[in-house]
């Protein structure tokens, strides 16, 4: 392998040639039976469970709202799609409300203000959270403030 270090001025040098890298695992059976991610859902305050896949690029967490819950507003500089596997709710960014459902997916703009409420008292409410954290994180630029926490 070649290691010599490029600038921006060799930018026409630079011929990426992929090759295959064998993940550790492809993948990662009974998500939520693997329990809670214990940090992570007591800091939104609802129950969220990692889906743990080798991925440099995208990561998958299921997550959850109790019944009435809303979570405090929060914004980060990965973009975030939800796909609703149970329940309604709405996602209110930077003020425009979405009203969701079963089915829904929504899209959460990099750095957008942004909460999630369910409109159900009685009932929970569930979705898939895909998002490019991860590359940000290798890139060193990956940020997530809370209202009332970091700011």
């Amino acid at each position: 392998m070649d290691s010599k270090k490029f600038s921006s001025k060799d930018f026409h040098e630079t011929f990426a040639r992929p090759q295959f890298q064998k993940p550790t695992h492809l993948i990662h059976k009974n998500v939520e039976k693997a329990g809670e991610h214990d940090q992570f859902s007591t800091e939104r305050k609802h129950p969220v469970f990692f889906v743990d896949l080798p991925s440099k690029n995208v990561s998958m967490t299921i997550g959850g709202l109790l019944p009435g819950q809303q979570t405090n507003k929060h914004r980060h500089t990965y973009e975030t799609v939800l796909y609703v596997i149970e329940g309604k709710g709405w996602t209110e960014i930077e003020g425009e409300k979405v009203e969701w459902q079963a089915g829904d997916a929504v899209y959460i703009p990099s750095w957008g203000w942004h909460k999630h409420q369910n409109l159900s008292d009685t009932e929970p409410a569930k979705y898939i959270a895909c998002e490019n954290a991860p590359q940000l994180q290798n890139l060193g630029v990956a940020l997530r403030e809370e209202e009332g926490r970091d700011l």
